[in-house]
């Protein structure tokens, strides 16, 4: 073999060896959740656009009328619209100019997951409800934006995603679990504890 032919093998390789490691991941797993209704169930509670954001992870437009009432609120409390659980409260708030809600931090209730997502050709890490799984928006790290915050992160949440309730206001009732979802449950955790359970 000539020169160019063991150079055009090598390059041949290398470039080959680039597209394997261009194919896209598998998305991470979603975590178990609490709360697990039927799409039906969730269409029938919630908005067109809430249930297209926080079930079927989409993005509400930028500075939309959501938006504007986030930018007006004082103190209070973020919870999720699907399931009613504390997710973000004012404190964490911060105003980044995107567009969108933005938190640094979630709430001391610890109700926000985090999971890679590399959909639309983009590396991010997604955030959901840790109760019932809601997409919620995305978290970003090491931007300007969120430079001076104590975290230097930003939580870029989705506003309809959200149900704001006042300082002193009364929070949503939390989505209960249906009798099929508490029978699983049971059944879950007796199996992890190496119980039969009997079923009638």
């Amino acid at each position: 073999m000539n020169k160019k032919a063991l150079l055009f093998v090598a390059l041949s390789s290398l470039s080959l060896v680039a597209c394997a490691d261009d194919k896209p991941k598998s998305p991470a797993p979603m975590p178990k959740t609490e709360v697990n209704l039927t799409e039906a169930d969730w269409k029938k509670r919630l908005t067109a656009e809430q249930y297209a954001v926080t079930r079927q992870a989409g993005t509400e437009r930028p500075f939309g009328a959501t938006y504007e009432e986030f930018e007006k609120q004082g103190e209070g409390t973020y919870y999720c619209v699907c399931c009613g659980v504390e997710l973000f409260t004012s404190k964490e708030k911060f105003h980044s100019g995107c567009g969108w809600p933005s938190f640094y931090d979630a709430s001391t209730a610890k109700n926000v997951l985090e999971r890679r997502d590399d959909s639309h050709g983009m590396a991010r890490v997604e955030t959901l409800c840790k109760r019932c799984g809601a997409h919620l928006g995305h978290v970003f790290e090491g931007e300007s934006v969120s430079a001076n915050t104590p975290t230097k992160r930003r939580f870029c949440i989705n506003g309809v995603a959200l149900t704001y309730v006042e300082k002193g206001g009364t929070a949503p009732k939390l989505l209960e679990l249906t009798d099929a979802s508490v029978d699983k449950k049971k059944e879950e955790v007796a199996k992890e504890a190496g119980v039969e359970v009997k079923k009638p």
